[in-house]
């Protein structure tokens, strides 16, 4: 028997195509619930008022407004709201942990290291 606790995951990507692929490999595991899907800032900023997410898998060059920006303004509005951001640029890691990101993984990374970085927060 499972007796983690489920995990609250939104998605934020402009393709969806990476949002399916997302979901697909977080739905295989027992402990991850997908509660929502965002293609830009104003609909993860809707989605985070909206959604018990406790999570956000947030790609760094979403549209709608700059990352640094749109990382503030999450968490004003859920303070213990975890991100990790994502993106095929190695050069945004150091600028989305400083905006507070919690975690940063590249969208080249095999799925394992998401798993990981999920698994360790």
């Amino acid at each position: 028997m499972n007796d983690l606790p489920m995990r609250q995951i939104l998605l934020a990507d402009d393709q969806a195509s990476v949002r399916a692929a997302l979901r697909l490999r977080l739905e295989q595991e027992p402990n991850f619930a997908i509660v929502g899907e965002a293609a830009d800032a104003t609909g993860l900023l809707l989605l985070v008022g909206q959604c018990p997410a406790e999570l956000v898998l947030l790609d760094w060059e979403l549209p709608g407004l700059p990352a640094i920006h749109l990382v503030r303004l999450l968490h004003d509005e859920q303070p213990g709201l975890k991100i990790i951001a994502m993106s095929s640029r190695p050069e945004a890691h150091q600028p989305a942990l400083q905006a507070g990101a919690t975690a940063f993984l590249s969208k080249g990374a095999p799925p394992e290291d998401l798993l990981k970085a999920l698994a360790s927060l």
